[in-house]
């Protein structure tokens, strides 16, 4: 048995307010007996466009962002999955990636996913345009992380609506599927907890989804708005936790062994007719 904690923000441009907001929050979660921490993508820095991703972007294992994720973990003796922060990608364009980045409770890196989907959308409203593969280069690795609570499939915002990835991490031994995400009001509303549920059913996984949250007043003309409710699903497709708006954490137990029973009991992924791809 191990305890999850999805925590939730309301990111600003500002680097070192986003860092102090969230050490308060991965102090309360490790106070509640967190054994991993996710934070929402963007946790360190949400900007007026992609494009800003640039100027704060890290290399890899050299940075004020890495380096506060890794001392924290080891502070508070937690493992942490920061998701997400820009890292310079060494491609030519000079794209970043958009990666989650996971530090044990000694504060070592065990692993690193850069987001595979990237947001390129024109929503229906007609008012937002989304272009982040002008700014962002896609990954192309799928991750599984071992972690105290579990095996981690890692994703991130729009890679939920792309079932095939989520079946791979489950072909890989993946029991907690993490999303970190910003995800747009209009899209939050019409398929988020609908999409995080089938995710968590048709694979018999948890999943865990740390979310932005709120109108971010100095991103974008007006500011932005996310839509919030992190939660945590369990493999059933139940609703544990859930925290619909404003900064926190949700915490919940893990139950890897009953997980591992319910796939033996009801084993839909072994009537697969056309096997996940690997």
């Amino acid at each position: 048995m191990g305890r999850f904690a999805a925590i939730q923000m309301t990111s600003s441009p500002d680097v070192a307010a986003n860092l102090a907001a969230a050490a308060d929050l991965l102090a309360e979660a490790h106070g509640r007996g967190a054994d991993v921490a996710l934070l929402p993508e963007n946790f360190a820095f949400m900007g007026r466009g992609d494009a800003d991703k640039r100027a704060v972007a890290e290399r890899l294992d050299d940075g004020p962002i890495q380096a506060f994720l890794a001392a924290q973990a080891q502070r508070l003796g937690l493992w942490i999955l920061g998701g997400t922060l820009p890292l310079a990608s060494g491609a030519a364009d000079g794209r970043v990636t958009n990666t989650v980045l996971a530090y044990d409770a000694g504060g070592r890196r065990v692993g690193r996913y850069d987001k595979i989907h990237l947001f390129d959308v024109d929503l229906p409203d007609q008012r937002d345009r989304y272009r982040e593969s002008a700014h962002v280069r896609p990954g192309s690795e799928i991750v599984v992380i071992d972690t105290p609570a579990g095996r981690v499939g890692a994703s991130v915002c729009y890679d939920l609506r792309f079932p095939e990835l989520y079946r791979r991490l489950a072909a890989r031994g993946a029991e907690v599927l993490v999303v970190p995400s910003a995800f747009t009001v209009p899209t939050g509303r019409a398929h988020w907890e609908t999409l995080l549920r089938a995710r968590a059913i048709e694979n018999l996984c948890y999943v865990a989804a740390a979310a932005q949250s709120g109108v971010h007043p100095d991103v974008g003309p007006g500011g932005r708005e996310t839509y919030g409710d992190s939660l945590i699903v369990d493999w059933w497709g139940r609703v544990v936790t859930r925290l619909p708006r404003g900064s926190g954490a949700v915490v919940a137990d893990v139950d890897v062994a009953a997980l591992r029973r319910a796939r033996e009991t009801f084993p839909a992924l072994s009537h697969r007719v056309l096997d996940a791809p690997t």
